[in-house]
């Protein structure tokens, strides 16, 4: 079983090798395989191969909804259902509309436009700027280290952990 071979590399690095194991695979070692991927080129392989299949999962659209059926049918498919995937995983509704423009702009064979932003400017902070500060970090802001003995450090320490609810550390 393989899955995604070639992902996390250039679009055309990942074809490239996903195709070149393919091949090897339906060549030289003959082995049954499950080879999950999306790039839609490697469809073309089954073309080619006697003892190459290509599989997909069956969809239902409906308008913008993609409906999964949970069936598996012959044959490759010619788009990704990533989006809608990433919107029943539960990703943000924003990301999912920039993500729809972005890949309309692409298919389009137009680069994708962001809003402009300077460095840092959408930063989020550690710790929400309107929420109350938390009785640790008020503690430890009250804290100067250089001047505390071992036994005051393992004391505070033990009172850090009690106001989180958590036992005093003990010996590893």
């Amino acid at each position: 079983m393989l899955d995604e071979i070639g992902r996390g590399t250039s679009t055309y690095d990942g074809v490239a090798i996903a195709w070149a194991v393919t091949e090897y695979l339906a060549r030289e070692v003959g082995a049954r395989t499950l080879f999950a991927t999306h790039y839609h080129e490697l469809t073309e392989i089954a073309e080619r191969f006697e003892n190459v299949t290509n599989l997909n999962v069956a969809v239902k659209e409906w308008g913008d909804e993609v409906i999964f059926l949970r069936k598996i049918s012959e044959g490759g498919t010619d788009r990704s259902y990533g989006i809608h995937v990433a919107r029943i995983a539960g990703v943000p509704r924003a990301v999912i509309d920039q993500a729809g423009e972005i890949l309309k702009r692409l298919e389009e064979g137009r680069r994708p436009q962001g809003e402009a932003r300077t460095k840092g400017e959408h930063q989020l902070g550690l710790f929400a700027p309107d929420s109350p500060p938390h009785p640790v970090l008020e503690e430890l802001r009250g804290i100067d280290p250089d001047h505390l003995t071992p036994m005051e450090a393992l004391q505070r320490l033990a009172a850090l952990c009690r106001l989180l609810g958590t036992e005093t550390p003990g010996p590893p």
